[in-house]
């Protein structure tokens, strides 16, 4: 696991190659599997492949041009009528696509909707509408997923950082 945890970077750049449907269902099946409070499990994913639409999530914010250039991206919404930590079980889930992602040989970006402005103002109101998301539904982020278009190192032993870790009190 520590192998994939070290693959595992933020991948902006695609080859445009087609995601394989079974490695998709993959990654879906590792965000299913993600803990959530209370088991809930109040998430729920929205698959876009459609190139029009990705260029116009690529517009939700000032920093996620790059979705646009992904073969796919997973949008994870969270019910926010059937459970109460939104962004925790969002983001758990979220890490869950990205390792299943490195494991499928791909790579993911996180991109930030919830709490973010955009050159359409709120971010999470414009990807809603984009996407006729109900009001119930709070939006955590968008996950453009593809083969990588560019290499970057994977983690080393050096970042590891004895000093962040404290036993018993800080």
């Amino acid at each position: 696991m520590l192998d994939v945890i070290r693959k595992r970077r933020s991948i902006r750049s695609f080859t445009g190659d087609v995601v394989e449907e079974d490695k998709l269902r993959e990654i879906l099946k590792a965000a299913m599997f993600a803990p959530t409070s209370r088991g809930k499990r109040a998430w729920e994913f929205i698959v876009v492949k459609d190139a029009e639409m990705r260029k116009r999530l690529s517009e939700a914010n000032f920093y996620c041009f790059f979705v646009a250039n992904a073969p796919v991206a997973v949008v994870v919404c969270y019910h926010s009528g059937k459970g109460r930590r939104f962004k925790e079980d969002s983001s758990i889930c979220a890490e869950h696509i990205h390792l299943e992602a490195v494991n499928q040989g791909l790579g993911s970006c996180y991109v930030q909707v919830a709490d973010t402005e955009g050159p359409h103002g709120v971010t999470e109101d414009y990807v809603r509408s984009l996407l006729e998301i109900p009001p119930v539904y709070r939006i955590q982020c968008i996950l453009p997923i593809g083969y990588p278009g560019e290499r970057l190192a994977p983690h080393l032993d050096g970042e590891f950082d004895e000093s962040k870790i404290h036993y018993e009190r800080f």
